[in-house]
């Protein structure tokens, strides 16, 4: 059986989105998304599931430079349903409620809710560790904002549910490994660059995909480390590394950026 590492407690969001992407698997929890990644790179773990970008809350950016940053390669795509539930201690009631625990994204998807009922959003390294840590240390005044299988997995209760602002609430998660999928006909790449420093390059740089009719499906700029207000720019196009539009594409690439790599490419979900 295969084992799969996510960020996060059991009964994460992550790990739902395991269950779903994989039919028999064994799922392995980290604390931090850098442990995901190290958790695959040393044999630990088959594969890592990673998200990378929400639709309420945009880019999980920390997973995009962590991509950049090690071997392994982007090789498979999830996209999963976000509910958030408010979860407490069985003998708590919603008007004993006056914090809720959970992940920053999680909170911000949420805020609308928990700002009408006057709920303190705090800050917690995950959805269902919330949750978990809430009943650990049998609190009574809080809650956690999680998944539904998160109150299943500790024994807690639900006190409300889709309590995030925009029902349209999606995760695209990234499994990450050494896997280098071949062409499906619908794939998607990642691909990272830095342009050289001078007018109109980015322009260039990109026009070598407009000018091969590939569609740029997301661009994202981050700081490039040591080089003050200079940018490393992660962009996420439709096509597989050996399709031979795409080859000519980066063929063309790499006379306008003074570094690229690609991230993997992947059937897309």
């Amino acid at each position: 059986m295969i084992v799969v590492a996510f960020q996060g407690e059991k009964g994460a969001y992550s790990e739902e989105a395991i269950m779903k992407h994989y039919v028999k698997v064994e799922t392995l929890p980290c604390p931090y998304l850098k442990d995901v990644f190290d958790a695959v790179e040393s044999g630990e773990a088959d594969y890592g599931l990673v998200p990378v970008e929400n639709t309420i809350q945009g880019s999980i950016v920390r997973a995009y430079d962590l991509l950049n940053e090690r071997e392994l390669k982007a090789s498979g795509e999830e996209i999963h349903r976000i509910q958030h539930c408010l979860i407490s201690h069985p003998d708590s009631s919603l008007e004993d409620i006056r914090k809720a625990y959970s992940h920053p994204q999680a909170l911000g998807q949420s805020r609308e809710w928990l700002e009408a009922l006057d709920i303190e959003a705090v800050n917690f390294y995950d959805t269902a560790g919330g949750v978990k840590w809430i009943k650990e240390n049998d609190v009574r005044g809080a809650a956690g904002v999680a998944s539904a299988q998160a109150a299943e997995t500790y024994g807690m209760k639900i006190l409300a549910r889709s309590i995030e602002t925009n029902p349209e609430n999606y995760t695209r998660f990234i499994e990450i490994g050494y896997d280098a999928p071949d062409p499906s006909g619908e794939d998607k790449s990642i691909l990272a660059f830095i342009v050289q420093h001078r007018p109109g390059t980015l322009v260039e740089a990109l026009r070598e995909f407009s000018e091969r009719g590939i569609n740029l499906e997301k661009i994202e700029s981050r700081p490039r480390l040591g080089k003050p207000f200079e940018y490393v720019f992660f962009v996420e196009i439709a096509g597989h590394i050996l399709d031979e539009v795409v080859t000519g594409a980066l063929e063309g690439l790499q006379k306008h950026t003074l570094y690229l790599r690609h991230l993997g490419s992947y059937p897309r979900a």
